[in-house]
This record gives C-alpha cells, sequence and structure tokens, in this order.
C-alpha cells in the first residue's frame, strides 16, 4: 500500500469513530430530553389522577354521611310517627277507663258483677302501663298548666293558694308528652 492510500484510510478510521460517538451522544441527548417530558407529563397526569381520587372519596364520603344521616333521620321520624298514632289510640280508650272508674266509686258492696268490672279496669290500667302510659300524679301537688287544667279556684281550709284540692279527670303522659291534662280544682 502506498503511503496516500495508508493514511487516507487512517483518516477514515479516525473520522468514523468520533462521527458515530457525537451521532450516538445527540442521539441519546435527543432521547433523555424526550423521556424527561415523558416522565414530566406522566408526573402531570399522576398528580390529576390523585386529585381527582381525592375529589371521588371526599364526595363518596360526603355521600355516605348524608345517607347515614337520612336513615337516621328516617328512623326517628318513624318512631315518632309510632308514638304519636299510638298516643292518638290510647286518647280514644281512656274515656272507657274514667267510666269504668266513676262506676267503681259507686259500687255496691260485695257485688260480683261490680268485682268484675273492677277486674276489667285493673286489666285495662295494666295495659296502659304496659305501653308506658302514667298517670299524672295530681291531688296534693301544686298547680302546674303544662300537666293540669284548672276547671275551678275554690278556697280550702287547710290548703295553700295555688294547690290541687281534688283531682276530676285523670291526666295521663306517654314518656314525656302529655296525652291528656288532669282536670283539677285548684284551692285559692
Amino acid at each position: 500500500m502506498t503511503e496516500k492510500k495508508k493514511h487516507k484510510d487512517e483518516e477514515e478510521i479516525e473520522e468514523t469513530p468520533v462521527d458515530e460517538i457525537q451521532k450516538e451522544a445527540m442521539a441519546e441527548s435527543d432521547n433523555t430530553e424526550q423521556l424527561s417530558a415523558e416522565i414530566e407529563a406522566l408526573k402531570v397526569k399522576l398528580a390529576e389522577a390523585e386529585s381527582k381520587t381525592s375529589e371521588y372519596r371526599d364526595s363518596w364520603m360526603r355521600s355516605q354521611a348524608e345517607f347515614q344521616n337520612y336513615k337516621k333521620r328516617l328512623e326517628r321520624d318513624n318512631e315518632l310517627t309510632y308514638v304519636s298514632m299510638k298516643g292518638d289510640i290510647i286518647k280514644k280508650v281512656l274515656p272507657v277507663l274514667d267510666d269504668l272508674e266513676r262506676a267503681l266509686q259507686n259500687r255496691p258492696a260485695d257485688n260480683s258483677w261490680a268485682n268484675g268490672i273492677e277486674l276489667i279496669a285493673r286489666k285495662l290500667q295494666n295495659l296502659l302501663d304496659s305501653e308506658g302510659i302514667k298517670r299524672i300524679e295530681a291531688e296534693g301537688m301544686e298547680f302546674d298548666p303544662n300537666f293540669h287544667e284548672a276547671i275551678s279556684h275554690e278556697s280550702a281550709d287547710g290548703v295553700k293558694s295555688g294547690f290541687v284540692i281534688a283531682v276530676v279527670q285523670n291526666g295521663y303522659m306517654l314518656g314525656e308528652r302529655v296525652l291528656r291534662p288532669a282536670l283539677v280544682r285548684v284551692a285559692q
């Protein structure tokens, strides 16, 4: 080989690796930039997805809480309706009990028929007790317009003014609710 040809081949050999290295470096640089851009885009998408997930979870939790509150409110309303209906039915039965008690106040002694009426009155009172119906105690108590209804004011010896002298008709309560106030006579 001639000197020129040898020199030419060496130049080609020398130029080839440098060009290839530069091309590879540029390609790697382009790939790195492209990968960095893709990573940044994926990070943005991930942040958006996490934000939406958090928003959906909060919305779901709020919905669950609202549903639980709805169920509790519905149960409370149903219970109030039940108690109200129960009270309305019992109000209709109370006059019968009053009539039985009045009949027993004037009953003849040792009468088997009167004993049967007394038994019926006791069963009816036991039924009211089992349903949570309580008689309002009034006689000898201070008059309270929340529980008593005054039908007369009378002077009475030995009783302070504003106290109940006598009960004309018993009052009843269902829990904290007054079904019927007691009709009373009050001392002046």
